[in-house]
């Protein structure tokens, strides 16, 4: 089984409807992980966190897809 590398990460977006973070510098890398399902737990618990905070965005971006366009999920 191929490894599915997914990372966490997030900051302040300047629309709060988009995914355009507004000081790539200020980012907050969660980290990488092995598969999607703690990944998630991860962002969830980071999201949960900024909930009141409307311009704080957290996502989960799957980097096996980036590195392995052609494999299949």
């Amino acid at each position: 089984m191929a490894q599915k590398l997914h990372l966490v990460m997030g900051g302040r977006v300047k629309d709060p409807r988009g995914l355009e973070f507004a000081d790539l510098s200020a980012l907050d890398i969660v980290g990488v992980y092995p598969d999607f399902e703690s990944a998630e737990n991860a962002w969830r618990g980071k999201a949960q966190q900024t909930v009141d905070d409307a311009e704080m965005k957290y996502v989960v971006v799957h980097l096996h897809r980036l590195l392995e366009p052609d494999l299949k999920d």
